[in-house]
């Protein structure tokens, strides 16, 4: 499904931080980790993920780091830092309360916070 390109800009910084929040990850990992757990609702290809990351970097939400694997291929990998911890918190409650007013416009039922 493809969503208009201003409803993912929203999204999007938010998943990827909920992504590295359970653990570090390089770019094409995130990538397909952030498929799956969408189940394939949604899809970041490189233009849009990489200069994302390079953003949230910019902020302090995320921090990277090369390495090399078993092969000396080299991996950038990125993580959450502690003020992207705190970031995702807040955003993570405005999509709730965005979700329930959304919700209530449609005549939805309205989820309850956890």
């Amino acid at each position: 499904m493809k969503f208009e390109s201003e409803l993912l800009k929203g999204v999007a910084p938010v998943v990827v931080l909920e992504i590295l929040s359970q653990g570090r990850m390089y770019g094409y990992e995130l990538s397909d980790a952030i498929e799956k757990r969408s189940g394939n609702v949604l899809s970041l290809g490189r233009g849009t993920l990489y200069p994302l990351l390079y953003n949230l970097e910019a902020k302090g939400l995320i921090s990277a780091a090369w390495e090399s694997n078993e092969s000396g291929r080299q991996r950038r990998y990125y993580s959450i830092t502690g003020i992207g911890k705190d970031e995702l918190a807040r955003q993570k409650q405005q999509w709730l309360d965005l979700q329930r007013g959304v919700a209530t416009v449609f005549g939805f039922a309205v989820p309850q916070p956890a």
